[in-house]
């Protein structure tokens, strides 16, 4: 065997993930985001990026998560590697990083541990954790792509302000578009509430802009508790859009850089369920 077939043959057997971030904050919001609702998920990797997807155990949420290859430098995965990790583990590994600190996401083939180094140029730290990885059976669901009835794009901070203040009146919400609006209106034991947002435009400040697109009226009844856990993904982005059609599930989307993505499906509430 020749050196340059020794070096060909190294290179096809050592198959194994390395992923760099510029900012480790980023996937520590996004677990703090979404480890209410999922414990144990596989984080899908491939060289398109770092996909998640799972649902809650009551069946009503699925979580949806999209970090572009784009968004790590460098980024390389040699096969599709599916890295099965406990949430509340790796939360617990990410409170390590400090605010600047750039991780990088190590794995070798057919992986027992990911290794997760977190680095502050600042103070020339290194800090590296091993994180045991679990098979987790999990089934990927297709999600259709819906032309979705209405669009409603506006500042995290008034959805979480609305889910919040609502969700002290009652469990439920019905979020209704039409051509006068957004209305969000709840009936609970102790009193009932709306909030209606029309279309705005701030020239100087385009992340307190409300979008609203709408093909034809759209009213749907979702839990509250579930919109209130969405919206610890505030911190996450600027604006958050919602997307309804009836009779099928609203999403939920929290834009990330690099065309990446945070979104939640909700299944709505059907007759008088509560």
């Amino acid at each position: 065997m020749t050196e340059v077939q020794k070096t060909k043959n190294a290179h096809t057997t050592v198959k194994m993930l390395e992923a760099r971030l510029e900012q480790a904050a980023l996937l520590k919001r996004v677990v703090d985001a979404i480890k209410d609702l999922v414990q144990d998920c596989n984080f899908d990797c491939n060289d398109s990026g770092i996909a998640l997807q799972a649902m809650d155990n009551s069946h009503v949420a699925l979580v949806s998560m999209m970090l572009k290859s784009e968004s790590f430098s460098p980024f390389r995965c040699d096969r599709n590697i599916a890295l099965g990790i406990n949430l509340t583990s790796l939360q617990k590994v990410l409170r390590a990083a400090q605010g600047d600190d750039i991780l990088t996401l190590k794995a070798e083939d057919a992986p027992d541990v990911v290794n997760m180094v977190f680095e502050n140029s600042e103070n020339d730290r290194i800090s590296e954790y091993d994180i045991k990885l679990m098979d987790i059976d999990q089934e990927h669901l297709g999600i259709p792509d819906t032309e979705y009835a209405a669009t409603v794009a506006m500042p995290c901070a008034e959805f979480q302000r609305i889910t919040r203040d609502l969700s002290s009146l009652s469990e439920s919400v019905t979020i209704e578009c039409t051509k006068e609006g957004v209305k969000f209106a709840c009936n609970g034991d102790i009193g009932s509430g709306a909030v209606t947002l029309r279309q705005h435009t701030d020239v100087e400040h385009p992340e307190k802009n409300i979008e609203i697109n709408l093909s034809e009226p759209v009213a749907l009844t979702f839990s509250l508790k579930y919109l209130v856990n969405f919206c610890k993904a505030s911190g996450l982005s600027d604006q958050v859009k919602l997307c309804l059609s009836n009779e099928v599930p609203l999403l939920v989307e929290y834009a990330l850089n690099n065309n990446s993505f945070l979104r939640f499906y909700l299944a709505p509430k059907i007759g008088d369920e509560e």
